[in-house]
This record gives structure tokens, C-alpha cells and sequence, in this order.
């Protein structure tokens, strides 16, 4: 790894997990050119929505937002989870979104 020291919300306390998150997972993997930025976030959205992974998703809806998908995207695709993921997995994704669309748009 590099001297560059590691960013992110845990890489004072982890700064190997934080090097491999700014260099291989934001670096390598979301820069690969098989899927374009907006198409790797609808996929990370849809999974992270899926999993009931709640602290992850409110960064990866403002980095979809950033990358060109649009809210009433979002919200058709936590909408079509819904149905495959779970209502409770749905409702908390919805949640989320309105918190994270609130914070973007008073920015």
C-alpha cells in the first residue's frame, strides 16, 4: 500500500481496512470499466437495499445521486425490492432515502 494515509470513517482506528477501501474497492473495483459508474451504484444500491445493510446505504444513495441516478430511480428500485427483499427491508430504505434526499437537496 501507499504512504498516502487512508480516509474514510474507520481508518484512524483501521487504516488497512481504510487503504483497502480508497484503493482497491473505490480505486480498482468502482473504476473498472465493465459497468458504468451509475450502473455499479443502481447494483449497489439494489444489494446494499437488499441486505438490510443500513449504514452503508445512506453514502452509496448520495453517491448514486453523484452519479447521475435520479431519486424517483431510487425509489422505483426500493419500491421493486420490495417484492423480492422484504416490505420491512423496503420501509427502511425509504426511510433512508428521504433522509439522504432531504440533506441533498439543502445542500
Amino acid at each position: 500500500m501507499s504512504n498516502e494515509q487512508p480516509r474514510g470513517p474507520y481508518a484512524d482506528i483501521a487504516p488497512a481496512l481504510g487503504a483497502y477501501t480508497d484503493k482497491v474497492l473505490f480505486g480498482d473495483v468502482w473504476k473498472r470499466p465493465g459497468l458504468s459508474p451509475r450502473d455499479r451504484s443502481l447494483v449497489t444500491v439494489a444489494s446494499l437495499v437488499a441486505l438490510y445493510r443500513s449504514n452503508e446505504l445512506p453514502f452509496h444513495l448520495g453517491r448514486a445521486l453523484e452519479n447521475g441516478v435520479t431519486k424517483d430511480e431510487l425509489i422505483e428500485l426500493i419500491t421493486h425490492l420490495a417484492f423480492y427483499a422484504g416490505w420491512p427491508t423496503a420501509n427502511t430504505a425509504v426511510a433512508i432515502a428521504r433522509k439522504v434526499f432531504a440533506e441533498v437537496d439543502g445542500k
